[in-house]
């Protein structure tokens, strides 16, 4: 059956089952303004879960065949998928937790355009506006547990990983789960899959069984980090930049696994945030960690931090290497000074409001030629300003290197341009070529690795 195309109409079993005229005709609409194709894109990255590819062209180029239609019922609705993969069937039904992504999918893209970016109500020009948002969205998803305590650690890292690493982040996550910490992550494989995975060991020996394994995406990324089956919660975020928002208001610690050009975004966002002076005394735990085998890995990430952002970000994070327990232990102590802090200010366990995140961290930033070129990228700026433009970078990278419009973009330009002062240009040609060399930037294959970008 996986090797299999196949034609069916699927009933939602969790997610949204009933849609508006007005919302179904959006979502049938194929004009570029119409959302039938970013649902389209969304639904076939879905239904791909275990066949992982990092490169979103190719998966739409090899499934030019696959539709999505919405049916409109008397008692509700349906989906009519045409051409899909058989991956997502078992003796022509629908996994059931592939049916539940799918339609988190569909209730995630009409709620953002509909009721968010097409609604005056929210003001997406000003930082409070896109916060407000954020909320507004994960909250609609249900995901949010409000009478919890702080218990929800994001993991960070890449797709790419070797097996050892992959043993580890498993290691990590469950000494996680035996200590009652549920997992956030991008949702993918690799450094993403590893910890719920192991979380979910920890939680059934310790009788827990509302874990959570929240998986946080947009649609740029969905097809290089498909939801793997352990994720319990999904949510689609309009942007990359509102992700990377959802993961810090929401989440009450982050731990680093090893990974690519997309881990070191994820890096520079979130020191970007806790070096602004307003966020100089919130605690957030922050932990860089990896096996013995990969010890230098984070070595590489520090001295770029040090010669980036200087001492003041190092000492925003820790650095722990081949021991699980230290790592959930140290969480554990953090989490603990979160909720502290957090009743102590009045502030939800929830949601994060209490941390300042500049709008420049929140603008979406598009990966054109022009804009990659035009980034300032010297120590000239405030440590904060240069984390923001240095994460830009970082993005822009990510989306030439696995995103549908970056892949086709470089192929028609030619690689981006980068500019900066001398040593930071240098430091980061040096990192990148280290995360090459270990294969980080695309999941292993037959086709040598070539750079979208060129450091000037």
């Amino acid at each position: 059956m996986t090797n299999q195309l196949v034609d069916a109409r699927i009933t939602p079993t969790a997610h949204l089952s009933m849609l508006s005229k007005l919302e179904v005709s959006k979502l049938l609409d194929s004009s570029q303004t119409g959302l039938h194709k970013l649902f389209r894109q969304c639904a076939l990255a879905v239904l791909t879960h275990g066949n992982y590819t990092d490169d979103a062209k190719e998966l739409l180029d090899r499934h030019t065949s696959f539709d999505i239609r919405i049916i409109q019922q008397d008692r509700g609705i349906k989906l009519e998928v045409q051409g899909a993969p058989g991956e997502a069937f078992v003796d022509g039904e629908m996994i059931k937790g592939t049916n539940e992504h799918l339609f988190a999918v569909l209730r995630d893209i009409i709620y953002s355009y509909d009721a968010i970016i097409e609604n005056p109500k929210f003001d997406l020009t000003n930082s409070e506006g896109i916060t407000n948002a954020v909320f507004h969205i994960m909250r609609n998803s249900g995901t949010l547990r409000p009478r919890s305590n702080p218990e929800l650690v994001v993991c960070w890292g890449g797709h790419s990983i070797s097996r050892e690493e992959y043993l580890y982040t498993k290691e990590v996550g469950y000494q996680l789960g035996l200590r009652g910490m549920d997992i956030c992550t991008g949702c993918g494989p690799g450094a993403m899959k590893g910890p719920m995975k192991g979380a979910s060991f920890g939680h059934l020996k310790q009788r827990i069984s509302d874990g959570q394994y929240l998986g946080i995406t947009e649609p740029g990324i969905i097809a290089a980090e498909s939801p793997n089956p352990i994720v319990n919660d999904l949510v689609i975020l309009p942007d990359i930049e509102k992700r990377l928002e959802a993961f810090v208001r929401t989440g009450h610690a982050i731990v680093v696994f090893p990974g690519g050009a997309g881990t070191m975004e994820e890096i520079l966002y979130i020191l970007g945030i806790l070096l602004h002076p307003e966020n100089a005394f919130v605690p957030y735990p922050l932990i860089f960690t990896a096996p013995k085998v990969a010890g230098d890995y984070f070595q590489k990430v520090d001295e770029f931090i040090r010669n980036t952002l200087g001492p003041k970000a190092q000492k925003r994070y820790e650095i722990i290497i081949d021991d699980p327990e230290s790592v959930a232990r140290s969480i554990k102590r953090g989490v603990k000074k979160v909720k502290n802090f957090r009743r102590d200010h009045s502030d939800a366990y929830y949601f994060n409001w209490l941390l300042n995140i500049d709008h420049e961290f929140q603008e979406a930033f598009i990966p054109t030629h022009e804009n990659m070129a035009n980034l300032s990228i010297t120590k000239a700026l405030a440590p904060h300003e240069l984390a923001a433009n240095l994460r830009r970078a970082f993005s822009g990278i990510v989306a030439g290197n696995v995103k549908d419009e970056g892949i086709r973009a470089i192929e028609e330009y030619g690689q981006f341009k980068l500019t900066g002062d001398k040593d930071i240009m240098q430091s980061m040609d040096e990192l990148l070529k280290s995360f090459i060399e270990q294969d980080r930037m695309k999941l292993p294959s037959d086709i040598a690795y070539k750079p979208c970008y060129e450091i000037v």
